[in-house]
């Protein structure tokens, strides 16, 4: 239907006749022509861009689709692209007009739906994202591919830095490089020490410890490798400890006792006796020796093997590593018509394992035979004992026995004297150092959170481990686990299972306590289900689906990587698999049957506070369309986090909304806008069309 300037309703059929009568009586027509040669003749003068159609019985020439004209004398072609490229093409296209038509090509970094290089977008094919990060690789070694609308950016991943070049970066144009961050080596302390084996990588720990003979009021004591590729200043500040002879006494004729200043030794000292002696009788030859004394006793004595009659200078220092002021004695023994042969004798200990039996008798040839009782016990073990017994036959006025000792041990010496009616008996402690060489090896992993070693302490005889177990996370900081605890065992191949945290890399310590050194091992914990999600369930029948509320989950068990949100049909929900890494779009062929994912969030995008997102609001999350839920469908909505470290992938779920004989009244406001929007356009074509006759 025509319509006149005033909007009045003519009917074309109607209004032709008499516009052609009209034109026919102004030409002046000499006689009345039949009507199919009027339609012949009107149609020998149609456009070549033309058609000629009987109209109410009447022939009219009608430019033909993709141009604009009277249809006679002119049809020229209607530029569809003068509209703009979003109106007719749609997002990120570009519009090219054609003789009676157009098409639409796609711009860099996007790709047509129907997968051609040009379309017109008539059957819904619009452009979409091309996501370059599903090629592996494409951000070089060490990279992270991150997809952005029409293209990506490369980051280098933990435990990397970028070299080269800026971050982030485009492999095809800049020339920054993924390096492994590797901090070199640890630094220094002055007087301390590194505890056991290390790596200079992410994350890695060093442990350090004053060496013997120095202390430090620190107690932090490790040292990481950070993300800058440095190591953390250790605070560990060791001082020498000088130690302070005073208060030196003698006592039982050549037997000397002094004391220490308290401070912080708590393990053994080694003394150095220099002794030096001058006979009363300036004939008869000196005396001069050194002996050694190691002990953790604060008020030390030795018994000397002195020379009756003898002038005596006693200096007594510690050996080194540690410093002392040293201590300086003079004192003189008695004379050979004091002593008699009665038997008396005492002991004194040589060095750790070893006593010096001192007889008082000078008598030469004099021979007797001494019995040695030993017991040791460990005070840290109920059913430790080393017990052992012999006799030792002497004639010399100063023997040394030394004892088969057991390392970390606390012994009693008991010695009597055999052949005498008085027995007489002397006895003393001997407390041995633990061993200087490493006890535990072949240390080993298994069951994850297991560990096995060899123990080269003799068969059968209990020990007791200290383990000392640090944890850390490097995407948690404010994660930090220790424990301390001792086992024992008698085996030979002793192992121990450890309640450790999923996800978190630990450094090991097992120390046998008869031993100085601990061996330190690294181990990781694999990740295992993130918490299930936190979510306000819905269930909505026939009406707009409210928006859904996403809270932000704790990263407990491991590192979180993502949030998707899925759509699936109610009834399959029951079969539904979350670990499952089919991830289908959309735009799948299978998306009707078996679902998809509507929406991804990278862990690091979620705030802390929750955030909120609208189902089917035509907007892209991640590489994944939100589409509108069709109407009168079933749905089920499920919300799944997905924890990934390690070549390690976890999932936990939870339905977040059940959705019964669903509604478009949420996104009403935007599909009437797009429908008014269509018609205008509609509207305008035909206008300019109708005009130009």
């Amino acid at each position: 239907m025509a319509r006149g300037p005033w909007g009045v309703g003519i009917p074309l059929g109607r209004l032709l006749p008499p516009l052609l009568l009209l034109l026919s009586l102004a030409r002046g027509a000499p006689r009345a022509r039949r009507q199919d040669d009027f339609h012949l003749d009107i149609c020998a003068t149609c456009h070549e861009h033309a058609t000629c159609s009987k109209i109410g019985g009447m022939s009219v020439c009608m430019c033909k689709y993709g141009f604009v004209g009277n249809g006679r004398t002119h049809c020229i072609d209607k530029d569809e692209c003068q509209f703009g490229t979003s109106v007719v093409c749609g997002n990120h296209t570009s519009c090219h007009n054609t003789p009676g038509g157009f098409y639409c090509i796609c711009l860099e970094g996007y790709r047509a739906t129907n997968n051609n290089k040009t379309f017109i977008p008539n059957d819904g094919t619009f452009c979409t994202d091309i996501d370059e990060c599903e090629v592996s690789s494409r951000c070089r070694h060490g990279g992270r591919c991150v997809n952005t609308r029409g293209s990506y950016e490369c980051y280098c991943m933990d435990g990397y830095l970028p070299k080269g070049g800026p971050e982030p970066f485009h492999p095809t144009r800049d020339a920054t490089s993924c390096t492994e961050i590797d901090c070199g080596t640890p630094p220094e302390i002055p007087g301390g020490y590194i505890i056991g084996n290390y790596t200079s990588r992410l994350g890695s720990q060093i442990h350090y410890a004053c060496k013997e003979g120095f202390f430090s009021d620190s107690e932090d004591t490790v040292s990481s490798c950070t993300a800058v590729g440095t190591w953390e200043s250790p605070k560990l500040n060791c001082q020498e400890i000088i130690i302070e002879i005073n208060e030196v006494s003698v006592f039982n004729n050549t037997c000397v006792r002094w004391q220490i200043n308290p401070g912080r030794i708590n393990s053994k000292i080694e003394y150095v006796i220099y002794i030096k002696g001058q006979r009363l009788d300036p004939l008869e030859s000196g005396h001069e020796e050194t002996v050694n004394l190691t002990t953790e006793s604060r008020t030390p004595e030795v018994c000397l093997d002195l020379y009756q009659g003898t002038n005596y200078t006693v200096n007594i220092s510690t050996a080194p590593p540690r410093r002392s002021v040293p201590a300086v004695i003079e004192l003189q023994t008695a004379g050979d018509d004091l002593l008699e042969d009665d038997g008396i004798f005492n002991i004194s200990i040589f060095n750790e394992v070893c006593l010096k039996l001192n007889r008082h008798s000078r008598k030469v040839g004099s021979e007797q035979v001494y019995q040695f009782k030993v017991l040791g016990r460990r005070q840290y073990l109920n059913n430790f004992y080393h017990a052992t017994s012999f006799n030792f036959t002497t004639r010399e006025q100063t023997a040394v026995v030394c004892l088969d000792l057991y390392p970390a041990t606390d012994y009693t010496v008991n010695v009597t004297l055999l052949g005498s009616p008085e027995r007489p008996s002397v006895q003393t402690a001997v407390t041995t150092a633990p061993a200087a060489k490493q006890t535990i090896s072949n240390i080993s992993i298994f069951n994850e959170t297991c560990l096995r070693w060899r123990s080269m302490k003799t068969a059968d005889i209990e020990e007791m481990y200290l383990v000392h177990i640090w944890g850390q996370r490097w995407y948690q900081k404010g994660f930090a686990q220790e424990m301390v605890f001792n086992i024992t065992a008698s085996s030979q191949t002793p192992e121990t299972c450890l309640d450790l945290s999923p996800g978190t890399n630990y450094s090991v310590s097992i120390q046998a306590l008869s031993s100085e050194l601990p061996v330190v091992i690294s181990l990781t914990t694999q990740i295992t289900e993130p918490p299930l999600p936190e979510v306000d369930f819905f269930t909505v029948h026939g009406g707009p689906l409210p928006r859904l509320r996403l809270k932000k989950a704790t990263e407990k068990n491991g590192p979180i990587s993502s949030y998707q949100v899925l759509v699936l049909p109610l009834a399959l929900q029951s079969t539904f698999a979350c670990d499952s890494e089919e991830a289908a779009s959309f735009f799948s062929k299978a998306s009707e049957a078996s679902g998809y994912v509507t929406a991804e969030l990278l862990a690091k995008d979620i705030p802390d506070d929750a955030m909120e997102i609208s189902i089917g609001d035509r907007l892209y999350y991640g590489k994944y369309y939100n589409a509108p839920l069709k109407t009168g469908h079933d749905y089920c909505i499920i919300l799944r986090i997905t924890s990934e470290w390690d070549e390690v992938r976890r999932s936990a779920c939870a339905v977040w909304a059940h959705v019964k004989g669903s509604s478009l009244t949420l996104l009403l406001p935007q599909m009437v806008g797009v429908g008014l929007g269509s018609m205008a356009v509609v509207i305008v074509l035909a206008f300019l069309s109708f005009s130009a006759v």
